[in-house]
């Protein structure tokens, strides 16, 4: 989630993170997990949080997200806001094939599920060249920050979930923010709609100039902004970077360096088979990427205040 964390406690907010089953660890360890084992997780913290706090703010990213929502419903959650970011709701972004719906026939094939892999490949959900350098650097270097393939059984789970996502969000009755990317390669915008369509009062963000990874992309700094300005906070703690006319230049180094997280299923890295330029593959190279393998993350903010973060 970048360097969100980071901003959300110069504003006052504290943060709190759990690593999710299956996480900070190898990809292997993702072949039983189970959507249940998220949620008990999830939920043990934020009971917790919630006995230690009178505001506490749910905040997820891509698989974080999802269980960001699923966690408010099932809680009734009203003791603050819920904050969404690039939920795949729906998998049916730019870089997702015509064959993606096969995956629901080979779940139900014995072995198979646990034998397949899903690769993870360039441009990893994100837009800016530079950022995807220093991702592709840490792979060169064996950087455990992220899983380079998961496991079919894994996005089985996710599917599930996404399943339970789509049901009773009528029901949420907290503050909600919604921020997607028109680009996102992995989830096309169709989800945000969706969101914004049947949360009571959601505000819905679109973002011009990202892909999947909005927490780190080029528009990174207007998601922190828009954050903190819908949690009540000063937004101008984040200053706001002029990206110069040439792709990324002036992009600060630590830009990719920010994630709280320890490898496992969520994110956004996806597959583009144009290099270099920022701009989607050609419809002849593109395959399915699951967008699961990167550092997920959920966090809760609490107000004395706080934020509960799943990584």
């Amino acid at each position: 989630m970048g360097a969100l964390h980071k901003v959300l406690a110069r504003a006052g907010v504290e943060t709190h993170g759990v690593t999710l089953p299956g996480h900070a660890g190898q990809p292997e360890d993702l072949l039983d997990v189970r959507v249940e084992d998220w949620m008990a997780v999830v939920t043990q913290r934020y009971r917790e949080l919630c006995g230690q706090y009178e505001v506490v703010h749910v905040i997820g990213m891509c698989l974080g997200a999802l269980l960001a929502v699923e966690l408010c419903k099932r809680e009734s959650h009203t003791r603050g806001a819920l904050v969404v970011l690039s939920a795949p709701v729906f998998l049916d972004g730019w870089s997702t094939p015509w064959y993606r719906g096969l995956r629901y026939l080979l779940y139900h094939v014995p072995g198979v599920p646990r034998r397949i892999r899903v690769q993870e490949e360039d441009p990893y959900g994100v837009k800016s060249e530079l950022v995807r350098a220093f991702i592709k650097a840490g792979f060169a270097r064996g950087d455990g920050f992220h899983y380079q393939w998961v496991p079919l059984a894994c996005v089985r789970q996710v599917d599930r979930l996404r399943g339970m996502v789509q049901q009773g969000l009528e029901h949420l009755d907290c503050p909600t923010l919604i921020m997607h990317a028109e680009e996102d390669e992995l989830t096309s915008p169709r989800s945000a709609r969706f969101l914004g369509s049947r949360i009571p009062g959601a505000t819905v963000v679109m973002l011009q100039d990202s892909y999947h990874m909005i927490c780190v992309d080029h528009e990174r700094d207007r998601v922190m902004r828009d954050v903190l300005a819908f949690l009540g906070r000063d937004p101008d703690l984040v200053r706001v970077r002029k990206r110069p006319a040439a792709a990324d230049a002036g992009v600060p180094a630590q830009a990719a360096a920010g994630w709280s997280g320890s490898s496992g299923p969520c994110g956004s890295f996806s597959a583009s088979g144009r290099g270099g330029t920022g701009g989607k593959p050609s419809p002849m190279r593109r395959r399915w990427q699951s967008g699961l393998g990167e550092p997920s993350g959920i966090q809760m903010s609490n107000s004395r205040h706080g934020v509960g973060r799943f990584s």
